[in-house]
C-alpha cells in the first residue's frame, strides 16, 4: 500500500502544478504587458553634419634656389615665424660677384666704344660739310668754265665718300649703342643672379624645417629647400559629397553658379581638433573647387578658420561640423523607440485600442535622445519607447506614459 499512496501523491502534486501554470497563464492574459508610450511630436530641428577635414596653410611658398652654388648659411630657425623678406638662406655670391663686376666692365668698355664711334661720326660730318661746300661752289664756276670739268668731277666725289664714311660712322655709333644696351641687360642679370644668392621669405608664415644642408650644393632643378607658410588663417578642406554640397547650396538659398555665395558664407563652422577639444574660433567658407572629382563623387571645400598664435598646422586633422540647414516642422520620436532590424527600422505603435502595431519607418536626422522620421508616422501616433522588447504585433498592451530626458544638441544627418 505505501507504493500506491506516494503515486497518488504524486498525481495529486502534478494536478496541483497543471492547475497553477494555467492559473498563472490565465492571469498574464487577463493582464497585458506594461510599456510606456509618446506620442510623435513636431518640432524645427537644426540639421548638422560632420566632415574629417584635413588642415593647410592659406599660402604654401616652396622655396627654390634660384641660381647654382654652395649653400653656407641657413639663417632662420627650422619651425620659427618669418616675415616677408626675412633672409632664409645664403649662396656662396662670389662666382656672382665676379661675373657683376665683368659685366659692369664690358659696359664701360661699350660706353667708351660708344663714345669713340661719336667722335669718329663728328669727324666724319665736319669733312662732309666741307667737301659740300666744295661741290657748291664748284658747280657756278664751271658753268663759267673757270674750273676745270675735272675739277668739279673729283669734288662730287670727295663729298659722295665723305657721305658714306658719315653713314658708315652712323652704323658704328648704333653698333656701340646695342653693345651698351646688351652690357646693361648683362649687368642687369648678374645683378639679379647675385641678389638670388640671398633667398629671402616671399610671405610671412611658418617655415618648415630645412631640407638642405650648409654645403650642399643646389641649383633651380634641385627639391625645395624649405616651404614657408601662412596659416593665420588657416585653411581646412573638407569633401562633402555633390549631394550634400547641392543640398546645403539649396537649403541656404545660394545662386546657383557663384563662385562663393553670399548666403553660403553665413554658415558657422566648427572644429573638433584631434585631441579631442573643441577650437573656440568660428569658421567660414573659404572656397569650393570648380568640379566634382570623378572617382569619389566629392567636391572640394576649404574653410577658413582664424589662428592667433598658430597653434594649428598644416597637415592636421580635425572634425569640422555646422548647422547646414533647418528642417521646419519635423516629426520625432525617442531614438530608443526605433529598432534596427538587418538594416530595417521598426518602431511598436500603440493604437487606440492599446493593440500594437509594428511599423517601418523611414529615420532621418538624430538631435540629442530624438530622431527625426521622415516616414512611416504621423502627428499625434502613439509609440512604444520602453519596453518594446516585451511586444508583438497584434498585441494588447497597458500604456503609460514615457518621458524622454532630451539634451539639448544639433542634429546630425
Amino acid at each position: 500500500m505505501k507504493p500506491i499512496g506516494l503515486l497518488a501523491a504524486m498525481l495529486a502534486a502534478a494536478v496541483l502544478f497543471l492547475a497553477g501554470c494555467e492559473e498563472k497563464k490565465q492571469v498574464a492574459a487577463a493582464h497585458p504587458p506594461d510599456v510606456e508610450v509618446v506620442e510623435v511630436t513636431q518640432q524645427d530641428v537644426p540639421i548638422n553634419r560632420d566632415w574629417v577635414g584635413t588642415m593647410d596653410g592659406s599660402v604654401n611658398a616652396q622655396i627654390h634656389a634660384e641660381v647654382s652654388g654652395i649653400l653656407l648659411k641657413q639663417d632662420y630657425v627650422n619651425g620659427a615665424y618669418v616675415a616677408k623678406g626675412a633672409p632664409l638662406f645664403q649662396i656662396d655670391s662670389r662666382p656672382f660677384q665676379a661675373a657683376l663686376d665683368q659685366a659692369q666692365g664690358d659696359l664701360k668698355q661699350a660706353q667708351g666704344r660708344l663714345a669713340q664711334a661719336q667722335g669718329q661720326l663728328g669727324t666724319a660730318l665736319a669733312m662732309q660739310g666741307k667737301t659740300q661746300l666744295d661741290v657748291n661752289r664748284y658747280i657756278p664756276l664751271a658753268k663759267e668754265s673757270a674750273i676745270s670739268q675735272q675739277e668739279l668731277d673729283d669734288a662730287i666725289q670727295s663729298n659722295l665718300g665723305a657721305q658714306a664714311s658719315v653713314e658708315a660712322n652712323k652704323a658704328n655709333v648704333e653698333a656701340a649703342k646695342a653693345s651698351i644696351a646688351a652690357a646693361s641687360a648683362a649687368v642687369d642679370t648678374a645683378k639679379i643672379n647675385l641678389g638670388f644668392t640671398k633667398i629671402l621669405s616671399p610671405i610671412d608664415g611658418i617655415a618648415a624645417i630645412s631640407t638642405a644642408q650648409v654645403g650642399d650644393l643646389v641649383n633651380p632643378q634641385s627639391a625645395a629647400l624649405t616651404t614657408v607658410s601662412t596659416i593665420n588663417p588657416i585653411l581646412v578642406n573638407i569633401n562633402p559629397s555633390e549631394e550634400q554640397y547641392l543640398n546645403v547650396a539649396r537649403a541656404n538659398g545660394a545662386v546657383t553658379g557663384a563662385a562663393v555665395d553670399p548666403a553660403l558664407k553665413k554658415i558657422e563652422f566648427r572644429l573638433a581638433l584631434a585631441n579631442g577639444t573643441n577650437y573656440p574660433q568660428i569658421g567660414r567658407l573659404y572656397a569650393v573647387n570648380r568640379g566634382v572629382e570623378l572617382t569619389t563623387g566629392t567636391i572640394l571645400a576649404q574653410i577658413s578658420f582664424p589662428n592667433p598664435g598658430n597653434v594649428l598646422r598644416p597637415g592636421g586633422f580635425g572634425v569640422v561640423s555646422a548647422v547646414v540647414q533647418v528642417q521646419k516642422g519635423a516629426l520625432v520620436i525617442p531614438q530608443r523607440a526605433v529598432s534596427d532590424v538587418q538594416g530595417s527600422y521598426l518602431v511598436a505603435m500603440v493604437n487606440s485600442s492599446n493593440k500594437v502595431s509594428i511599423v517601418p519607418v523611414k529615420p532621418g536626422a538624430r538631435i540629442g535622445l530624438l530622431w527625426v522620421v521622415d516616414s512611416g508616422l504621423k502627428l499625434g501616433d502613439r509609440v512604444v519607447a520602453e519596453g518594446i522588447q516585451k511586444v508583438k504585433q497584434d498585441m494588447q498592451v497597458n500604456p503609460k506614459p514615457y518621458t524622454p530626458n532630451i539634451e539639448p544638441a544639433k542634429a546630425n544627418s
